[in-house]
Order: structure tokens, then C-alpha cells, then sequence
């Protein structure tokens, strides 16, 4: 009797310490989750990132530029630059979105100047959250889909030169393919640069990269992270957003990329349905591939969008 008394106090304590654990895991995953989708700024101190402003100018780097807002609400709204192209007759507009944690000023203006080398219009737009675009949170590419289906609508509506090129940087990257996807967005062509496959392997390997246990970390994460924001982060998949593009695509990606294997990127690449090309950076990882090989970049750009009508 008296074992069978000590084995039932062991499997209490044990249940006990398990649900203590598995509160204290869904705590630091929703606190998390939290910190990592929003952004605080001085006057607006909140758990999160700091806020990614527009520090620097177009005009920093020679290029004239108008101040565009897009509205969506009374008091929501995407701000844009919109530069005119060094041709007098542009070959087409681009529409830049950064990546998550940057804004038009620190992720789109490198590459601007390339496509307004090469003759084209650019837009440059903030999602909401970051810049000077209103709202303070980040879904990782998630709304920020519909973010796209506004600033290529505001494109269409004010006859925009085509033909119109989507133009994304990693979260950017899924923004548009989810965007083409569930938001019926039509683009004349695609340019993919850094894609990430799938929210939660996104997530792990950001927890690998921190010495922090994927599981069950990683799937709590994506949990609360969709609870907080009213959206399945379980099926955030860029690699099945993929199969619904039928506009010529250029993925271009970094061999060393530390977040994204070359394995997600080909399950990407594989299941673009229309007219694509991949262009691997061979010494680069997750940074802006425009910065660490100018001229690959650039090439491989010119060379896709010359098929482009």
C-alpha cells in the first residue's frame, strides 16, 4: 500500500509539473510571438521591434520622388514613392516591397536605382506597420498580402505604365505570392528575391539559429502568433501560394542563406506554373543581393525583364 501511495504522489507532482511547464512554454511563445509582430516607437512604447522608419531619401541617392498615400481606412493608409523613370518613355513600372523589419528607404532603394537605370517606374511602398504606412504590427507576408492587392490596384486605376512587375524581398516574396494567390492579383511578371518556403519552417530555423528547441516552440509560436492576428499561420505556405503564379517569375537567392535551404527554394521554383528562371548568388546569404553582387543582380534582372511585355 504504502508503494502504491508513493507512486501515486509521483504521478501527481509529475502531472503538476507538466502543466507548469506547458504554461510557462505557452507564456514565453505568446509574449513571443508578440514581440516579434509588433513595433514600438518613442512616443508609442509597446513590447516589439523598433519601428523600421525612412531615414534615408531618394534624393539621398539623386532620384526625384513624389510621396503617394494609399488609403484603406479613415485612419489607415500605405505611403509610397513613386519615381519616374530615367527614360523620357518608361519600359515599364515596378513595384518594390521590403522584407520583414524594412521599410522603402532601408530595403528598396538599392534596387530602385537598378530598375530606374534600366527604364523603368518604380513604386515603392511601406507596408502597414513600417515607414511611413500606418499600424504597428508585421504578419510575416500574411495581410500584408492584401497590402499588395491595394498598391497594384492604386497602380492599375492610375494607368501606371505596363507592363507591371512585382518586386519582393523575402517576406515581401510571400506577400505577392499569397497575394497572387488568394487575392486574384495579376502581374505581368515576378521578381522573387529570398523567398522563405513555409511560416513555420521560417520560424524554426530562426529558433535553430538561437540554440532554442524548434519543438514545441516553433508550433506555439505560429499558434498564438495566428491567434493574435486572425490568421492560420499553419498554412502561410509560399511554396503552394507558388502554384497559382502563371506571370513570367525570376527567383534570385542567396547559396548561404541560413534561413531558406536550396531545396525550399526549388519546392518554390518547381511549382511556378508559368515561364521562370533561379539565379543562385554563390557567396551570399540573407541579405539585400543587389548590395553583395551589383552586377549579377542587375544581369539577371535585365535579362528576365527583356522578355517581359
Amino acid at each position: 500500500m504504502k508503494g502504491v501511495k508513493i507512486g501515486r504522489i509521483y504521478r501527481k507532482r509529475l502531472f503538476q509539473f507538466a502543466v507548469v511547464v506547458f504554461l510557462i512554454l505557452n507564456v514565453l511563445s505568446y509574449v513571443g510571438a508578440y514581440a516579434l509582430t509588433h513595433y514600438s516607437t518613442p512616443s508609442h512604447r509597446v513590447l516589439g521591434l523598433p519601428r523600421p522608419t525612412s531615414s534615408k531619401l531618394p534624393t539621398d541617392i539623386g532620384l526625384r520622388y513624389v510621396t503617394q498615400r494609399i488609403p484603406i481606412r479613415k485612419t489607415e493608409w500605405l505611403e509610397t514613392w513613386f519615381i519616374s523613370a530615367q527614360n523620357s518613355v518608361p519600359r515599364g513600372t515596378v513595384l518594390l516591397f521590403p522584407g520583414n523589419g524594412g521599410s522603402k528607404a532601408k530595403q528598396l532603394l538599392a534596387p530602385t536605382q537598378v530598375f530606374h537605370n534600366l527604364g523603368y517606374d518604380t513604386l515603392l511602398v511601406d507596408f502597414q506597420g513600417v515607414g511611413g504606412s500606418s499600424g504597428n504590427r508585421t504578419t510575416i507576408g500574411a495581410w500584408e498580402a492584401k497590402d499588395v492587392a491595394l498598391a497594384v490596384s492604386y497602380a492599375q486605376r492610375s494607368n501606371f505604365k505596363r507592363p507591371l512587375v512585382l518586386y519582393g524581398v523575402s517576406m515581401g516574396s510571400a506577400a505577392i505570392l499569397k497575394a497572387v494567390a488568394q487575392e486574384k492579383v495579376k502581374p505581368d511578371a515576378v521578381i522573387l528575391e529570398l523567398p522563405f518556403a513555409r511560416l513555420l519552417d521560417a520560424v524554426r530555423s530562426r529558433l535553430r539559429a538561437v540554440r532554442v528547441p524548434t519543438f514545441p516552440m516553433a508550433e506555439l509560436m505560429v499558434f498564438w502568433g495566428s491567434i493574435q492576428h486572425r490568421f492560420n499561420g499553419f498554412a502561410h505556405n509560399p511554396v503552394q501560394y507558388a502554384s497559382f503564379v502563371q506571370s513570367p517569375t525570376l527567383i534570385l537567392h542567396g547559396k548561404l542563406d541560413k534561413w531558406t535551404t536550396l531545396a525550399e527554394i526549388d519546392q518554390i521554383f518547381q511549382n511556378l506554373r508559368g515561364s521562370k528562371q533561379l539565379v543562385i548568388f554563390p557567396n551570399v546569404g540573407h541579405g539585400l543581393l543587389v548590395t553583395a553582387d551589383k552586377k549579377l543582380w542587375r544581369q539577371s534582372v535585365d535579362n528576365f525583364l527583356e522578355r517581359v511585355k
